[in-house]
Formats: structure tokens, C-alpha cells, sequence
């Protein structure tokens, strides 16, 4: 049963290691040390061996808008199925209601331009993506190494940026407590200045995933 988002925002502060953000205006949390470094080194060679070009939602136009790269990660695979163990004893949420995993690569000069991870009530894609398992409502993403410069993850609306650090959490609510989503929750994927930033992203529906 998918929980309520009162019930897995209580979980997640009860948790003596999980941070969160103190503001009103979302339910955004981080927790370092989340995933080992052997697993996000495992999970790194897996993007590398399975990156293609990232796509968007109601493409604006923008050919520079997501320049990063894109891995969709097997479910099966040993470290898929770690993260995702840690994932889901961390949440309490179902792991019927989660997308599959997913990887993203950023080499130098890559970013994602400030978006949101919901798909917007009434856009062009939103029939497309969410007829079948709702809007998204929870995203837990995982930085898996540190970057030389660059590469943070910047909530203007919150006034909060997060350095790439290996290991370390961020997970939020894409929702108000009413249930529509939270404009708030706006992120920017910063440009990577030198090195490569890799994460990983899982996202959880409003009804069990059906792809």
C-alpha cells in the first residue's frame, strides 16, 4: 500500500541521520552516507556501459535544456537491487508504485535546466506519461561521486543549493498536502564545470508503475 505523504515525511524525520530542509514550502530531505562507495562505484561502471542521450517532457524547444546522459538501469542487477533494498527500507514506500532506476551522467559543461520532476497538469505529454500510473510523487536521488567543480543541485524557490557528495541522499515531495503539485520543488541540475557527475534517480507514481 503506498503510504501517505504525512506518514513517509514522519518516517523519514524520525531517521537520527536524515536531514531536513527547514522550510515550509516543501518536504525536501538529505541523508550523507547513504550509499556506500564500492555501490555507487559499481553503479557508475553501469551507466557508463548503458548511456544514451537524456530526453524531456514537453520539449520547450531548448536543444540545450537536459545535455546530460541517460542510463535505464535493469532491475535484477546486483547494486540495482541493493539501492533499491535501501531505497524502500529507508521510505516505507511500496516499490509497485517506483519507475525503474534510473542512471544520469554529466560531463563537462552538462546540466539540466531548473525543472520539475512532476509532469505538469494539462501539458502536452501529460496524457502520455501518467494515464496509466498517475503523476510522480516522490524522488529520491543519490549523487555517486564528488565533482571537481560545479554539478550542484540548486532549489531557487527554497534557497538551497547541494553539492554532489558520494554517497549522499536527496529525496522530496513533488506534492502540497492537498495532493496537486508543489511548484516549489523547481530544481536545477548545474552546470558541471570539470570532472563528471553521476547519479542515480528513482521516482514513485500515484498508482502502481505499469510502464
Amino acid at each position: 500500500m503506498f503510504g501517505t505523504s504525512e506518514s513517509i515525511a514522519a518516517r523519514l524525520s524520525a531517521h537520527h541521520r536524515v536531514q531536513r530542509l527547514p522550510t515550509a514550502k516543501a518536504e525536501l530531505f538529505q541523508l550523507r552516507g547513504f550509499a556506500d562507495p564500492s555501490l555507487c562505484a559499481e553503479l557508475i561502471a553501469l551507466i557508463d556501459a548503458g548511456r544514451r542521450p537524456s530526453t524531456i517532457a514537453d520539449d520547450n524547444g531548448d536543444a540545450y535544456f537536459r545535455t546530460s546522459e541517460t542510463c535505464d538501469l535493469a532491475a535484477g542487477l546486483p547494486a540495482v537491487e541493493r539501492i533499491e533494498a535501501l531505497i524502500a527500507q529507508l521510505s516505507g514506500l511500496d516499490r509497485a508504485y517506483g519507475e525503474p532506476l534510473q542512471g544520469q551522467r554529466y560531463a563537462e559543461g552538462q546540466e539540466f535546466k531548473p525543472h520539475t520532476d512532476y509532469f505538469t497538469p494539462g501539458g502536452r505529454d501529460f496524457a502520455r506519461f501518467c494515464t496509466l500510473s498517475g503523476n510522480r510523487t516522490w524522488t529520491f536521488m543519490i549523487y555517486l561521486n564528488e565533482v571537481a567543480a560545479g554539478g550542484a543541485t540548486r532549489f531557487k524557490m527554497l534557497d538551497k543549493t547541494f553539492q554532489p557528495e558520494t554517497g549522499k541522499l536527496l529525496c522530496w515531495n513533488n506534492r502540497l498536502a492537498d495532493g496537486s503539485v508543489n511548484p516549489a520543488t523547481l530544481h536545477h541540475g548545474m552546470k558541471v564545470r570539470k570532472g563528471v557527475k553521476y547519479v542515480i534517480t528513482k521516482w514513485y507514481r500515484e498508482r502502481p508503475w505499469r510502464g
